[in-house]
């Protein structure tokens, strides 16, 4: 089980960071430089039961779509 206190990420799927890269290519050889942390799109939002968490921007939508049926 991975541990997600020290890093933010979704509460309702739970989706944080990951590392990302390019490979360069340099005389023959792949050389994997420009390593970046991508983070995802968290937004303050209230959940159904009034409680305020951060959530992905995907679960917002799907919230939405959920309550608009």
């Amino acid at each position: 089980m991975l541990s997600f206190k020290n890093m933010r990420h979704c509460t309702i799927c739970k989706k944080g960071s990951r590392m990302g890269g390019k490979r360069v290519l340099l005389r023959g050889h792949y050389n994997p430089t420009d390593w970046s942390r991508k983070y995802p799109n968290l937004q303050k939002t209230k959940l159904p039961t009034g409680e305020r968490v951060l959530a992905c921007t995907k679960c917002i939508k799907r919230m939405a779509m959920a309550k608009a049926k």
